[in-house]
């Protein structure tokens, strides 16, 4: 390049390839947009997950500041707690939320 085309040429800043970098990136240690998202690695007991905060005072689409656990802890039918994540069993938290609203024979109760 001459002295020249140095001077005119314009440097943007970019971000460097992924495999310069010394340390993982957020997709190679597989992080979540949210910490409480997460998943331990040890097994925890129902009391500790139930204190646990996925996401906590931020504004929601309606921008009422809310507060969401990482895990909802239900009631099982021998009488256990279960403590569901709020990402991973959202299918079968859908499902106790149904079942809490219908009476003894099955119909759909509005309140």
């Amino acid at each position: 390049m001459t002295k020249n085309n140095q001077e005119n040429q314009i440097n943007q800043p970019v971000s460097e390839d992924w495999h310069s970098h010394e340390e993982p990136n957020v997709k190679e240690r597989n992080l979540t947009a949210n910490p409480g998202d997460r998943i331990a690695d040890e097994s925890q007991p129902v009391e500790e997950k139930a204190q646990q905060v996925a996401v906590n005072d931020v504004p929601d689409i309606t921008g009422e500041r809310i507060t969401v656990p990482t895990y909802f802890v239900v009631d099982e039918p021998n009488g256990e707690k279960k403590a569901l994540h709020h990402v991973k069993d959202a299918e079968e938290i859908s499902d106790v939320i149904r079942q809490a609203r219908v009476d003894e024979n099955g119909n759909r109760v509005w309140w």
